[in-house]
């Protein structure tokens, strides 16, 4: 692997993990994935959970979990474990830019993973509350990221 491959994923695992929160807790931060056409037009936009996995090198792939959906209840904020399914991120380059990752897609299309804020940190916020309620063998499934449905509960 190369230094700039090394820069970039560190990046990209820091900023999902969270790491880079200014008051220290990851809590606080987090990552988003923004995705736009080759003439800059966006289309896609969504906080990611606190987990990826790099395929190797070859396959030049990191595996994210966008956080779509949701629902308020009664008893707390709901995600459908169906639909807030793994992604592929297939890249043929790639690039700590700014405070960022910038991918360039296998599609013609450019990522960019960046701090999230806004509307996306409350996702994110409900999606660690949500997750608080899995059991360690669930929570451990999903960060595998290694399947594409979800049987049981919340699915």
């Amino acid at each position: 692997m190369t230094a700039v491959q090394q820069q970039w994923r560190r990046r990209f695992s820091d900023l999902v993990a969270g790491n880079h929160s200014p008051t220290g807790d990851p809590v606080d931060a987090g990552a988003r994935l923004v995705v736009s056409d080759p003439d800059g037009t966006e289309v896609f936009r969504a906080a990611l959970a606190r987990h990826h996995r790099f395929e190797d090198d070859e396959d030049q792939v990191v595996w994210i979990r966008p956080l779509v959906g949701g629902q308020d209840t009664g008893d707390g904020y709901l995600f459908n474990l169906g639909l807030v399914r793994r992604r592929s991120l297939s890249w043929t380059q790639a690039c700590v830019v700014n405070d960022g990752v910038e991918i360039d897609l296998a599609t013609g299309q450019k990522a960019r993973i960046e701090p999230v804020d806004g509307p996306e940190l409350e996702q994110l916020t409900r999606w660690d509350d949500f997750t608080n309620r899995l059991s360690p063998d669930e929570d451990a499934a999903l960060g595998r990221l290694d399947a594409d449905s979800w049987h049981g509960r919340y699915a």
